[in-house]
């Protein structure tokens, strides 16, 4: 039978991933907005 830990530890490392996933998706997303907007000008 899992401990309380268990019930703790796995909803906070998915939780951790979901919250580098996102601020890496959105520096990844502004980049990528600033690319295209720098080929735009030219």
């Amino acid at each position: 039978m899992p401990t309380i830990a268990h019930f703790l530890y796995i909803p906070g490392m998915m939780l951790i991933g979901i919250a580098i996933g996102f601020v890496m998706g959105a520096r990844a997303a502004r980049n990528e907005i600033a690319r295209t907007d720098k080929t735009r000008r030219r």
